[in-house]
């Protein structure tokens, strides 16, 4: 018995000098990269917590993400852990399957565990812009069992092969998007974003969920698929531009946890 609390001891001694040591724009050391986490705000030091992983966009750090208030604002009050990778170079290789960034990013989680207590079934992914492509990336080519993909104005070619999948799929994209282009189908089908997934988890009919939003300034509507044989995917447009709406990343996380969606 004695040997089995100095074991829980050591452990949870462990585990917060391991937190300590790098939080918020503290970044954490993963061999010759690094990454940032924050915690969410009441946690009480020993519940295992649900893990966001966010990759950046184009020419930023995950500095940005964890003093971001549209990702860092929606998980320190969801309960959430936010990781947030450092790209090389302040960018991401996403464009082919030959990409380091993935590992890096399975390492990443690998550290997280270390220091934090976890919950495995809870993991998801998520990004904007070129972080939005690389969470696509991720979950594409990743063996870890990813709860859910939460992307935001950014994916990978829609004709790609994934060998791997997360449980569920949800994307948020912009119509008049000009940076990363919405990805229009034929004859202007505004539901190819997600082609991939909806092939992949053999998806059939789309389900219309009508139209939410959490500003006055913007609506986003809702389409769904259900009757997949695997997974499930949900696609939210708006007529906007190339931005992360107001509530998004919060309302995803509601819901994949099971609660009442609010905001902020």
């Amino acid at each position: 018995m004695i040997y089995r609390l100095l074991c829980l001891f050591l452990l949870t001694a462990t585990q917060t000098a391991a937190i300590e040591s790098c939080h918020g724009d503290t970044a954490c050391q993963v061999g010759d990269r690094s990454y940032h986490v924050l915690e969410p705000d009441g946690w009480d030091g020993k519940t295992p917590l649900p893990v966001l992983m966010h990759f950046h966009g184009w020419a930023r750090q995950g500095t940005v993400v964890v003093n971001h208030e549209r990702i860092a604002g929606a998980t320190k009050l969801h309960g959430v852990l936010l990781v947030a990778p450092n790209g090389l170079r302040k960018t991401w290789d996403f464009w082919t399957s030959d990409t380091s960034d993935v590992g890096f990013a399975d390492e990443v989680l690998d550290d997280v565990a270390k220091r934090y207590p976890i919950d495995p079934q809870r993991i998801y992914v998520s990004g904007y812009s070129y972080g939005g492509a690389m969470a696509w990336r991720y979950a594409c080519q990743s063996g870890n069992d990813t709860a859910a993909l939460l992307a935001v104005a950014g994916s990978i070619r829609q004709t790609e092969h994934c060998p791997e999948a997360p449980r569920e799929v949800r994307h948020v994209h912009g119509l008049k998007d000009t940076v990363m282009d919405f990805p229009f189908g034929a004859d202007g089908d505004t539901t190819y974003p997600v082609a991939l997934w909806r092939a992949k988890y053999d998806c059939h009919d789309a389900t219309p969920r009508g139209d939410w939003g959490v500003v006055p300034i913007l609506t986003l509507t809702r389409v769904e698929w259900t009757d997949c044989l695997q997974g499930q995917v949900t696609l939210d447009t708006h007529p906007g531009g190339h931005f992360i709406p107001h509530g998004w990343i919060g309302r995803q996380l509601d819901e994949l946890l099971g609660r009442s969606p609010t905001y902020p």
